[in-house]
């Protein structure tokens, strides 16, 4: 099979045998997966290091083909969500076929989870573990699978905006709108019945875009001043942050800034600045801060539920479609995507 296989000596496009079935494991025709913005920068090792060589991927929407005898929640011919994310307990959790570690970090265990797995999905075939496996329900009848390669983000973002409860009726800001964390924030707050969602971004033209989705969303182009920022986004009931590397964390300290009493701040993003937060305000506003890394099986269904049900439409998204053939092509259009525009790879 054709696959994307990563080695000292870089990115390319490999003949590997098929995957072969083992225990625990389930093997899915990959349908399509997302090609984040930042795989460029994955490969070149600038987001940690990955456990070379190995076909990379993190995630994909798949098809299964076969099970292992132990396997019993999904079946051959079910259309599933493979997140990638393998979790042993206590914080020890990894990123098949990508960067990317729980709270425990690096250990002997972690080192012997990448053992056992570690092939990812940018392949014609995959073998994923079983407890990344996620049947999607009816998936068979969605008009265009690879829109739904953007389902992961969704639910990442979706598992942190749950943090701080039903968002229903609450206005809600995301801080790094631009950005397809952000955007994908933007859509699931929508969805789920915010009052209004407040995005935060320095893209003026993705900005733009997402006040063009609904009436409600409000728009902030970030000027570098907390104090200026924070006016301008809230007040708000619910601030998610999900800004990449920033030179200074302002833009979340605005945020913070910004929250109502009882209001929740939630960090899923990649701002590198410890936060100082005033203990005595803090405790007196009564705010709750919150981190959040990817998501649970529940997320991904409600998630599932609400794309399935129409009430969060995907046709918002723009979709760009490539294929194996020129991988370094392919990461190269996917940098230059944000917001609600991605790469999905269509083996």
């Amino acid at each position: 099979m054709r696959a994307w296989n990563v080695d000292a000596q870089g990115l390319r496009l490999s003949e590997l045998p098929e995957p072969a079935l083992q225990g625990g494991g389930v093997v899915v025709e990959v349908l399509a997966a997302h090609v984040p913005a930042y795989t460029k920068a994955v490969v070149t090792g600038g987001r940690g290091g990955l456990p070379v060589p190995l076909v990379l991927g993190s995630s994909c929407i798949g098809r299964v083909t076969d099970v292992a005898p132990d396997v019993f929640h999904v079946a051959p011919g079910d259309i599933v969500l493979d997140t990638a994310l393998l979790n042993a307990g206590d914080g020890d959790e990894i990123l098949v076929g990508w960067v990317g570690l729980g709270a425990a970090g690096r250990n002997e265990r972690t080192d012997r989870m990448h053992e056992v797995w570690h092939d990812g999905t940018f392949a014609e075939k995959a073998l994923c573990a079983k407890e990344t496996m996620i049947k999607l329900p009816g998936a068979e009848n969605y008009p265009d699978p690879a829109r739904l390669a953007f389902l992961p983000w969704l639910c990442v973002a979706a598992a942190g905006l749950h943090t701080a409860g039903p968002l229903a009726g609450r206005d809600v800001a995301v801080i790094g709108a631009t950005g397809q964390m952000g955007g994908a924030a933007v859509l699931l707050a929508l969805a789920e019945g915010a009052a209004t969602v407040t995005a935060v971004g320095r893209n003026k033209v993705a900005l733009d875009r997402l006040a063009e989705l609904d009436p409600r969303v409000r728009t902030h182009q970030l000027t570098g001043d907390r104090a200026t920022d924070a006016a301008a986004i809230g007040p708000v009931d619910v601030a998610l942050d999900a800004l990449g590397a920033t030179p200074t964390a302002d833009a979340t300290m605005a945020a913070y800034d910004c929250l109502r009493v009882r209001g929740t701040l939630v960090l899923v993003g990649g701002v590198r600045q410890d936060l100082t937060i005033p203990y005595g305000e803090f405790m007196h506003r009564r705010l709750t801060l919150r981190g959040s890394w990817m998501s649970d099986d529940e997320t991904v269904r409600t998630v599932w539920n609400l794309v399935r049900s129409g009430a969060l439409d995907l046709s918002a998204v723009e979709l760009l479609k490539v294929g194996l053939d020129d991988p370094e092509s392919a990461l190269d259009l996917a940098e230059g995507t944000s917001g609600l525009s991605f790469v999905a790879l269509v083996p």
